[in-house]
């Protein structure tokens, strides 16, 4: 049986103003093999274009960890956030990092909840699961774009770290 996202009250998918999912299942990698690069965020502007200038806040980083606030810009939008779930890959265990993320003000406030899973599957094979819930007016203009640039964006980020993790491994 395959893990799931635990959801925060106010951002379970199907009641938020917008929900997206991707996933990618990849033989010859493994949770070790991912981790590092998705859970030291400034690595992530090498391998996905849509994320930069990631600063940490409080002298934290550049590890991501439960409580640790940071800054990025992704898709033209300033973020703050705060790591509200961290758990490292363990035996079995799947890894698990999830942050709240929010920018604007007001009418224009955009607040989400960015969840990701990586887990061994049997077979020498690694599940990558990002999935994310937006709630505020950008949120609602997202879900109704086509194509989806949120959709797309995370494709492209799951895209580049398995490549990252290939080349990192050889």
């Amino acid at each position: 049986m395959m893990n799931a996202i635990h959801w925060p009250e106010g951002f379970l998918p199907g009641f938020s103003d917008n929900f997206v999912s991707n996933e990618v299942i990849v033989a010859g990698l493994n949770a070790a093999d991912i981790w590092p690069l998705l859970a030291e965020a400034p690595r992530w502007p090498d391998y996905y274009a849509n994320s930069a200038n990631i600063r940490f806040h409080d002298g934290a980083g550049p590890e991501l960890a439960s409580g640790t606030r940071f800054y990025f810009e992704t898709f033209g939008f300033p973020v703050e956030a705060e790591v509200v779930e961290y758990v490292a890959p363990a035996g079995d265990a799947p890894g698990r990092v999830a942050w709240h993320g929010w920018a604007g003000e007001g009418d224009s406030r955009l607040d989400v909840h960015h969840a990701w899973l990586v887990e061994n599957l049997p077979g020498g094979r690694v599940r990558i699961l990002t999935q994310e819930t937006q709630n505020g007016a950008p949120a609602k203009a997202l879900a109704t774009s086509k194509p989806n640039p949120m959709i797309n964006g995370h494709q492209d980020w799951l895209d580049g770290l398995v490549a990252a993790a290939r080349n990192t491994k050889g």
